[in-house]
């Protein structure tokens, strides 16, 4: 879906950004802005600004910054699209399909009532759900026994569902309702010569409510609390809920996640519920399933930092495996994966009770690295002391490196897994990478050229000493500015943009016009369709407002422009250091009126300092 850039501007426009941060963050007035606790790093005093006159928020203390939509987008996890759609809800503006027909959109705006519609249902089955836990002594003494407090339950809203085959009967005036089994709190049974038979998919189970990353319930997971099969039971997949793509409790962690650095993938819902109830409230589950690579990415969009924590048994170990597979594409330079194993005996609820939180802290501080575990999975089953052995250790690890994207972490990767091989790290990247025997044999005729960039020829055998330009850039034109440079990379090297961290992305999300509007539209495109090759890109930019801005510089780039993140790393210190400049002028101009402002000052000064000593291109 293609928003136009006008509605995007019109919605800014129309947006308090005071109003829209002060829904999840105690704003008071401090002089022309307002201030309050920062919701994406713990602090004890307020260092986080909003700005009516901007319509800008900004903490000192960690970066972040942005409008409304980059708010949402950082605070909620939302990709840009459901940022966008999430205000103009707020805001009573319906967001424009142009790139629709009429019946396009309205079956979307069938299938958005229908998932509202679902959503209404379960959260008055969970407010049911809830209400019985208060009424149940066994229900309640269960999750007492288990260390929880009433105001964990509360938080997580847990609840109970009563013994019995109809009990929501009661709660929903018709029983017969679709919606009931659309949702997947009904199951339906289809008698020959009888009438529908339903039943409650839930019975004598405590309920774990799963929330979607804007608080709206999607779904259940249901513990037995006695000794019958099975022991946990989801909600089916239906048209709001997705197991591969939803963690439970990630809504319920989002702000400490933040402030604790990292987030802890755990296994069950008492897995997370009952590290909250001891301290680490940082914690999420998988839903009866692998975690996915649609799992991580959504987790990435929240910390840079993810620890699996499994069993340390052969179940625990199989689990870690596929998890890994779904962190490799992901595991760029500027993100940290573990892997933490416990002792068998051992989940984690157990572990902290036994021998303490400091202990279980240290326990996710050793946890196995990305790139140790890689040699783990690789040498699995392989006799590194004889030549059979270690080239079945190599055929193991190829796909696992392959799988990663390019970066300082894959490379150093590459030597270690060469030595264990006992080869040279460049042979063995030339055995992985050379085309398979039945890859099509190399044509004769002459490498065409990327798209979007121009063929230059074999003008180094002509005899001439100096490369030609491009064809199409004017000798004359003055030298790309970093903003220049930066477009040119990210839009010819998408990957790059998957790689860099939420604040680098944001500093580029922050340039001035056009270059931040580029951006905003090449992350949207990232968060829905992932990385594309340039072909994808311009394509998607015809009709743009900015179409003509892309395709100069894009035919204007050199041709090796693909290879340029050391480049783009050092735009991007450029960036920081005049952004931290201007906010310490600023600063020093209301010293007078502000009196936290020094302190802020001595805290830009100290980053500008370290940022001075790294070099630029």
């Amino acid at each position: 879906m293609a928003i136009p850039q006008s509605f995007i501007q019109e919605l800014i426009n129309r947006t308090d950004v005071v109003e829209v941060v002060g829904r999840y963050v105690q704003l008071k007035k401090g002089g022309a802005n307002y201030m309050g606790l920062c919701p994406f790093h713990g602090e004890k005093s307020p260092s986080f600004s909003v700005s009516p006159t901007k319509q800008f928020f900004h903490c000192f203390g960690c970066g972040k910054n942005g409008n409304a939509i980059g708010f949402l987008m950082e605070h909620g996890g939302m990709s840009f699209i459901e940022a966008v759609k999430d205000l103009a809800q707020s805001y009573g503006l319906q967001v424009p399909e142009d790139d629709a027909d009429p019946a396009e959109r309205q079956r979307a705006q069938q299938q958005r009532q229908r998932q509202a519609t679902l959503n209404e249902v379960l959260e008055k089955a969970g407010e049911s759900y809830r209400k019985h836990l208060k009424t149940s002594p066994q229900a309640v003494d269960y999750l007492k026994g288990r260390g929880l407090s009433g105001e964990v339950a509360k938080l997580f809203g847990l609840g109970y569902a009563p013994d019995g085959w109809r009990n929501l009967a009661s709660v929903f005036t018709d029983y017969q309702d679709a919606l009931l089994v659309e949702s997947g709190l009904v199951i339906s049974h289809e008698e020959s010569g009888e009438e529908d038979k339903r039943y409650d998919r839930f019975r004598d189970r405590i309920m774990f409510p799963i929330r979607n990353v804007k608080g709206e319930c999607i779904g259940f997971g249901g513990r037995v609390l006695g000794d019958g099969t099975p022991k946990y039971l989801n909600s089916p997949e239906t048209p709001v809920f997705s197991k591969g793509r939803e963690l439970y409790g990630l809504f319920e962690a989002r702000t400490a996640l933040r402030e604790a650095g990292y987030v802890l993938v755990t296994e069950g819902y008492m897995d997370v519920v009952a590290l909250a109830q001891l301290g680490f409230p940082n914690a999420v589950a998988t839903l009866g399933t692998a975690c996915t690579t649609d799992h991580v990415q959504k987790l990435f969009r929240f910390t840079d930092s993810v620890v699996f924590s499994f069993d340390g048994d052969a179940a625990g170990r199989r689990a870690a495996r596929k998890a890994l597979d779904g962190a490799l594409p992901f595991a760029t330079d500027t993100r940290n994966v573990k892997f933490l194993f416990l002792p068998a005996e051992h989940d984690p609820d157990s572990f902290v009770r036994a021998y303490g939180t400091d202990a279980f802290s240290r326990m996710v501080s050793d946890a196995t690295p990305l790139s140790r575990f890689v040699m783990e999975v690789a040498r699995d089953g392989c006799d590194i002391d004889t030549a059979e052995g270690r080239a079945l250790f190599a055929a193991q690890a190829k796909p696992l490196w392959l799988a990663m994207p390019e970066g300082v972490l894959k490379t150093q990767l590459l030597k270690e897994l060469a030595d264990t091989v006992g080869i040279g790290q460049h042979e063995l990247q030339r055995l992985w990478l050379a085309p398979t025997p039945s890859a099509a044999p190399k044509s004769s005729a002459k490498p065409a050229s990327k798209p979007g960039f121009a063929n230059t020829g074999n003008w180094a055998r002509s005899g001439n000493n100096k490369r030609p330009p491009p064809i199409g850039i004017n000798l004359r034109s003055k030298a790309p500015s970093r903003h220049d440079r930066a477009l040119q990379i990210l839009f010819a090297d998408m990957q790059q943009w998957d790689g860099l961290s939420t604040h680098q992305q944001h500093l580029l999300l922050e340039m001035p016009a056009p270059y931040g509007e580029l951006m905003a539209w090449l992350n949207q495109q990232w968060l829905e369709n992932g990385v594309q090759p340039l072909a994808g890109l311009r394509e998607g930019l015809r009709g743009h407002a900015h179409e003509t801005v892309v395709s100069r510089l894009i035919d204007d780039a050199p041709s090796d422009i693909d290879s340029d993140a050391g480049e783009l790393q050092s735009i991007l210190l450029a960036l920081e250091k005049d952004q931290l400049s201007q906010e310490i002028d600023s600063l020093t101009r209301r010293m007078a009126s502000d009196p936290d402002a020094y302190e802020r000052i001595k805290q830009l000064n100290g980053r500008l300092a370290v940022l001075k000593k790294a070099p630029l291109v």
